[in-house]
């Protein structure tokens, strides 16, 4: 548990566009900065941060919110998790105990398999600095290979010994961890994702064995430093009769190898700082590149490149440049990941190792300064590399330029940006020598079919869910004359009661006007206490549950120093309030057609101390609206009232009918003098 202060502290200190930065790369637009969006499938900024709001939103796909919003969306973080990484982030102390075993069990499935793999890589890494087997073995394989300590220590490297006597999933039960997050589960919800991290294999006899036994382990950490999962390496003394050397964590509800990089935690501030990433294949690959100094480099752990990994990239930087082994394994490698990296945006350069080197060995015979040189001297453009390589590969064969021609003008096709493709028709066809209308032609032709293809896979999406509908019969059974409808006055009623709760978020803690107590003094009356006092005036209430909680926490804070319901709710620990408050703080939501209220956006600093609430008319607007609120609400009780006395019961119960008329003629007379205040209304007559 973090006590308040200290929540405060944190909220405090988080600055969205801090926050932000570690994730996308921001640019400035106006008072704002812009970016794209990590949230989906964004091709041009359409993220924004807002300075003076302290919060970010997509304008696309409507994700964002406040620091410990975002940091909870990004990371998959619980709320109290949320507030750690950003303690953690910006140096503020956390006193809390240590997890008990019946407090880990507690946590939700996520968490769980977060912390075990955290603790998982501890005692990896234990293994390996501290046991004989760890020293002797794994230690010696990175040594041998020419890594420092520092390089291991700063990719957090592990050892899992051979030893029944000394295992990781005996270790685990005895600390409090429960077997269903060590091995696989299935997950109901989406099958191919398990529940649970998969570090132990399940016996047929129900014992558990340790997955990456005898094997050095790299943890694999997500954009913002959580362990998914692992990867490890049988050593080569133990390589014979083991069908498979890497091993990696199974996927599940935390890890999936397509959508990881590794290495991307440790490089994400030099690939910002570069504005270049490297990408290579393997774990050593990027471990001795950075033992060479160049820290902005990624591997795709040994997997075929993916979109899910490319954007990740592209979230950083626009550039990469792909360094790939030279022998034809690493040139075809290379030019299956070209087009993805064009497709989705991104600047592309190549580099070809010499035949027989990988980045690793290719760092073990050359000095720093040498390694580095050679990078900057040797990326090419992907035509260049192309025209190099291909033709080289294919000299004396007849169509080897045509294939070349076709190969370089499907890349050309592929970049979704005009401008970027005529640039590169006209240096291909300097490259190779050839008309640029015919280069051009055959770029238009490929396109032509990539749209062809990408509109039969609308279609074929189309119908998949066309066939997943209901049928007309089935509809006629779910929406049936005995479903239940939202009447408009419903519909109106909630829309201001929506229109109340942005007032709250936005405007709560301002002083609206003043009121005499007892003794005769002024007490200032806050914009929620007014809401408060005057909905208790009619016996009248606000009908969502979450807009109540609202409207009470502001009255119980609007007079503490500092207090901004915006920013209080915009971080609220409940996920609806948050939400709500995002949504309301930042959107435009028309209040009412039937008088023209400005949309403010909250001022701070030097501007916050210029405006009061005479300024935004508050002592106009919120009397308006609330009795616009409990205009619906009274009408609606009217209609109900007109409906009970038209039933047949009612009419011949007299006692109950006077009273029913009683009630109506009282309400009418409320709903009359709210109509005046509200201005021309309909009143039931």
């Amino acid at each position: 548990m973090i006590d308040r202060i200290t929540v405060d502290k944190i909220l405090d200190a988080a600055n969205i566009v801090d926050v932000v930065s570690d994730f996308v790369t921001l640019k400035r637009a106006g008072a704002n900065l812009k970016g794209l969006c990590p949230f989906h499938d964004d091709h041009t900024p359409s993220f924004v941060v807002s300075p003076a709001r302290n919060t970010c939103k997509c304008f696309s796909c409507g994700e964002g919110g406040s620091p410990v919003g975002f940091i909870m969306k990004h990371e998959q973080l619980s709320y109290p998790d949320a507030l750690r990484y950003l303690a953690k982030k910006y140096g503020i102390k956390i006193e809390e105990k240590e997890l008990s075993p019946e407090e880990i069990q507690s946590q939700g499935d996520r968490e769980s398999m977060f912390i075990l793999n955290e603790w998982a890589r501890d005692w990896f890494k234990n293994q390996l600095w501290e046991t004989p087997d760890g020293k002797a073995i794994g230690l010696a394989y990175f040594r041998n290979r020419g890594f420092r300590d520092d390089i291991l220590e700063k990719f957090q490297i592990g050892f899992c010994p051979n030893n029944k006597e000394q295992s990781l999933s005996a270790e685990a039960l005895k600390n409090g961890y429960k077997e269903r997050y060590l091995v696989n589960n299935q997950n109901e919800m989406e099958p191919r994702l398990s529940i649970g991290t998969g570090l132990s294999l399940k016996r047929d006899n129900g014992s558990l064995r340790d997955r990456f036994y005898g094997r050095v382990i790299w943890p694999i950490y997500t954009f913002g430093g959580r362990v998914a999962g692992f990867g490890g390496r049988v050593l080569d003394a133990a390589t014979k009769g083991v069908a498979v050397k890497y091993l990696n964590s199974p996927e599940s509800i935390i890890y999936s190898k397509r959508k990881e990089l590794f290495g991307l935690f440790q490089a994400r501030q030099a690939i910002r700082k570069a504005d270049l990433c490297y990408l290579v294949e393997g774990y050593t690959d990027v471990m001795a590149m950075h033992q060479q100094g160049i820290e902005n480099v990624v591997a795709s752990s040994g997997t075929a490149l993916t979109t899910d990994q490319i954007r990740l990239i592209h979230r950083i930087t626009n550039n990469i440049t792909v360094i790939f082994d030279g022998d034809d394994a690493g040139i075809h490698a290379s030019e299956r990941g070209i087009d993805m990296l064009l497709a989705e945006g991104m600047n592309v350069k190549l580099l070809l190792l010499p035949d027989g080197e990988d980045p690793d060995s290719f760092a073990q015979k050359h000095s720093a300064t040498e390694y580095q040189q050679y990078l900057q001297d040797n990326q090419v453009d992907f035509i260049t590399y192309k025209a190099t390589h291909a033709i080289g590969a294919k000299r004396g064969e007849p169509d080897a330029e045509e294939r070349l021609i076709h190969n370089v003008t499907e890349s050309i096709a592929a970049i979704p940006d005009e401008i970027k493709r005529t640039v590169y028709i006209q240096h291909a066809s300097q490259q190779l020598k050839m008309p640029e209308r015919l280069i051009e032609r055959a770029v238009n032709a490929q396109r032509n079919k990539l749209n062809a293809e990408k509109q039969k896979e609308l279609e074929r999406e189309q119908r998949q869910t066309q066939n997943s509908t209901y049928s007309a019969e089935e509809e006629k059974t779910i929406i049936s004359p005995s479903s239940p409808t939202i009447s408009q006055d419903n519909i109106e009623k909630a829309g201001l009661e929506m229109s109340v709760a942005q007032m709250i978020i936005r405007y709560g803690e301002r002083i609206m006007c003043t009121i005499e107590d007892e003794d005769g003094q002024d007490v200032p009356l806050s914009v929620a206490e007014y809401i408060s006092l005057s909905l208790k005036d009619d016996a009248i209430q606000l009908q969502t549950p979450v807009c109540k909680t609202i409207l009470e926490e502001t009255i119980e804070n609007a007079h503490t120093p500092n207090f901004r319901a915006e920013q209080y709710f915009n971080n609220h620990p409940n996920e609806q309030i948050r939400e709500l408050a995002f949504k309301l703080g930042t959107d435009a939501v028309e209040l009412s057609k039937l008088y023209d209220i400005p949309t403010f956006s909250t001022p701070t600093g030097k501007e916050a101390e210029k405006s009061n609430e005479t300024d935004l008319h508050l002592d106009e607007i919120v009397p308006s609206l609330i009795a616009s609120y409990k205009l619906s609400i009274i009408q609606q009780e009217l209609q109900t009232i007109i409906e009970q006395m038209k039933r047949t019961e009612a009419k011949e119960d007299k006692d109950k009918y006077r009273q029913l008329l009683l009630e109506f003629t009282q309400k009418k007379k409320l709903c009359t003098e709210l109509a005046k205040q509200c201005g021309d209304r309909v009143v039931l007559k």
